[in-house]
């Protein structure tokens, strides 16, 4: 796996108009770690593809209704598979954090990249999913070197009044010591 132009090469690639170009200022330093299920809960059935392109049918479930009209992107997507999508250039701003701060620093659209895992706070993510997160931060550890392993947080961690994800059942340490390897 490589990243040219921004892009991964060899993913599945599906272009969010939830996105932006970042501040001329903005230094890419942080890596967001997040969890998505659509419905919630259940995997599968491409909603969350559909979420972040705009396309989500809100009478294919009743939870849709709430979400339809929001404007949300990732960067990545990984599936229960471990299979990756990308919706967002890393050079520009996808709309994952929201009203988020990280060491004072407000905004952390401005400044991250977001990677949704395919789940929820409560239930194991895959160990497909840890080999893919770990293989990609590898390639963007190295792509943008502004992003260490101390500067990788969850969504909880940047808005914690807002967001739990991605829950108790993401295992740091684990993640932490693939990463290491």
């Amino acid at each position: 796996m490589k990243i040219k132009e921004h892009w991964l090469q060899g993913v599945t690639q599906l272009r969010s108009p939830n996105a932006n170009d970042r501040p001329a200022s903005a230094e890419i330093n942080l890596l967001v770690v997040h969890n998505i299920s659509l419905p919630p809960k259940q995997y599968g059935g491409g909603y969350i593809e559909d979420f972040f392109q705009n396309k989500l049918n809100p009478s294919d479930h009743p939870y849709f209704t709430e979400i339809a009209d929001l404007k949300v992107s990732a960067h990545l997507l990984v599936n229960r598979k471990g299979e990756l999508t990308q919706f967002v250039a890393f050079d520009r701003r996808a709309w994952h954090a929201g009203a988020s701060c990280y060491q004072g620093q407000e905004n952390c659209n401005d400044f991250s990249i977001g990677i949704e895992l395919e789940g929820c706070d409560t239930e194991p993510y895959t160990e497909q999913q840890y080999r893919a997160l770990v293989e990609v931060t590898r390639l963007l550890l190295h792509q943008y070197p502004k992003i260490s392993p101390q500067r990788i947080c969850g969504h909880s961690d940047i808005a914690p009044l807002r967001k739990t994800d991605p829950g108790p059942a993401f295992r740091w340490p684990y993640f932490h010591e693939k990463l290491a390897q």
